[in-house]
């Protein structure tokens, strides 16, 4: 009964703190520019998700790194990139392309400007305050985010922050364009043809997820963002050059370099269960660190906030006797 009583309390007490951080609306770095020293208990994990975060890691990644140069113009090109997207895809669910068509300038300009709305006055940015997108979690993730939805419509420029408006709106139209490449590429890597997935509703650009993790006093005790898959079709991010995403592959967690100009691609839940298991959902998270803050912008297609109920099925093309529709 005690227990019991201590399981009840501590649930309340989660409530009442989680309540009042929300209702500050001064976010994780309004915590760290208090001069805060030990991180409340809302944020601190569970034991087991921090034995995991000393586990086995392999630093040394291999993680492919695909150059998208000529892969409009140059037949032989365009072949190879196809297969290193299909053996990326089978084998890793995550690879990092380069030569994209989105220049250097529009990232760092990005990065910037996701920084200026985060470290801009707390009163200002108040209206666009974000926490994570289920209170049903039981410890918090160390990071602020401005959730910006693109679907079904793009947003009113006049309703983004002004400190990033502009390089929103240009980054979120290359972005949709790069998207539209991958999806053909994905497409063809799989044997089907080009716009398969373009003429599907993969190409709908859910949201963007512009996330912001300060700098952690105790970053033993807590994670910038928990162990998960994606639960849509494909995720694009670009990350600043501080690190701290990983990814479990072969029951090591793997780090994600950071490379100066490339954007990181995610294959996500919903891309595993229509190419029947071929293509995999790969498990991620992010470290909380010392170092921050720490910048990233994912862009999540075929995605709906909040989440819809639709069932995805395999695409009966990559369906046969030999290859029966997965259960999992």
């Amino acid at each position: 009964m005690a227990v019991v009583q201590e399981e009840i309390e501590s649930k309340y007490d989660r409530i009442i703190e989680l309540k009042a951080f929300d209702d500050s609306k001064l976010g994780v770095k309004g915590l760290v520019d208090a001069g805060l020293a030990k991180i409340p208990r809302m944020f601190i994990h569970p034991q087991h998700n921090l034995y995991e975060k000393s586990g086995p890691i392999d630093s040394h990644s291999n993680i492919p790194i695909i150059d998208l140069e000529g892969v409009k113009n140059d037949v032989t090109l365009h072949a190879k990139i196809i297969n290193e997207v299909q053996k990326a895809c089978e084998n890793w669910g995550i690879f990092q392309i380069v030569n994209h068509g989105i220049s250097e300038g529009i990232l760092e300009e990005m990065i910037e400007g996701i920084r200026r709305f985060h470290e801009q006055d707390a009163e200002v940015k108040k209206e666009y305050y974000t926490r994570d997108f289920t209170k049903k979690a039981s410890s918090a993730s160390w990071r602020d985010a401005l959730l910006i939805t693109i679907t079904p419509n793009p947003p009113d420029p006049i309703q983004l922050p002004l400190v990033c408006r502009d390089i929103v709106v240009e980054y979120s139209k290359q972005v949709k364009h790069l998207g539209y490449t991958l999806l053909e590429l994905l497409s063809e890597a799989l044997g089907l043809e080009p716009n398969h997935f373009k003429n599907m509703e993969f190409a709908k650009q859910g949201f963007f997820l512009a996330q912001y993790y300060p700098s952690c006093p105790e970053p033993e005790l807590t994670l910038g963002t928990k162990r998960h898959t994606d639960p849509n079709f494909l995720t694009i991010v670009l990350q600043d050059q501080v690190g701290g995403l990983q990814i479990l592959h072969e029951n090591h967690w793997m780090d994600v370099p950071p490379i100066p100009g490339a954007l990181v691609i995610n294959t996500g839940d919903v891309l595993q269960i229509v190419t029947n298991g071929r293509f995999k959902s790969v498990e991620h998270r992010v470290l909380a660190q010392h170092e921050g803050p720490r910048i990233s912008v994912a862009s999540f297609f075929n995605s709906c906030f909040p989440p819809s109920s639709k069932v995805y099925t395999p695409i009966k093309e990559l369906l046969s006797e030999e290859n029966p529709p997965n259960d999992k």
